[in-house]
């Protein structure tokens, strides 16, 4: 994300990540602990991120924040291949899911992402095994040919 943040202008383009403690159970630190665990364990190597992280949220579920809800809403499904996992990628083992009630449009793990056009329109979602760098094309598109390029 970093390299994004940096092939960009920040007048047109930003990131905001949101972490969650629903997937695994992989994120259970403070919110106060967040930066210091990227920094030093996950990606460690002294990461730090150069775009906003906000709290800890839920992302699917009775208690989905209202960002992620609109846009699942607007964009239930991701529009890539997963990663080359075809389009029907299913999340294999169900007990690792932290929320409830589940549905189709649930985000199915970390690093789903969201892309959001100059007008406030969400206009694509990526699975998480799509690497965050493959969404510069998209971002570029946006940012030449105006925010309904991608419509």
């Amino acid at each position: 994300m970093n390299e994004l943040t940096d092939m960009f202008p920040s007048d047109k383009f930003a990131i905001l990540a949101c972490p969650s403690n629903q997937f695994g159970k992989q994120t259970n630190e403070a919110d106060f602990e967040l930066l210091n665990t990227l920094k030093y364990v996950r990606p460690g190597g002294g990461y730090e991120p150069k775009f906003p992280l906000s709290t800890k949220i839920d992302i699917n579920g009775a208690t989905a924040h209202p960002l992620f809800a609109w846009m699942r809403a607007e964009q239930p499904f991701p529009s890539d291949d997963c990663g080359g996992q075809g389009s029907a990628f299913i999340m294999q083992d169900l007990t690792r899911l932290g929320w409830s009630p589940v549905t189709r449009t649930d985000v199915i793990w970390n690093f789903e992402k969201f892309l959001i056009n100059q007008e406030g329109k969400c206009v694509r979602r990526y699975s998480p095994k799509l690497p965050t760098i493959d969404v510069k094309n998209d971002i570029n598109t946006l940012i030449t040919h105006g925010p309904n390029a991608l419509n």
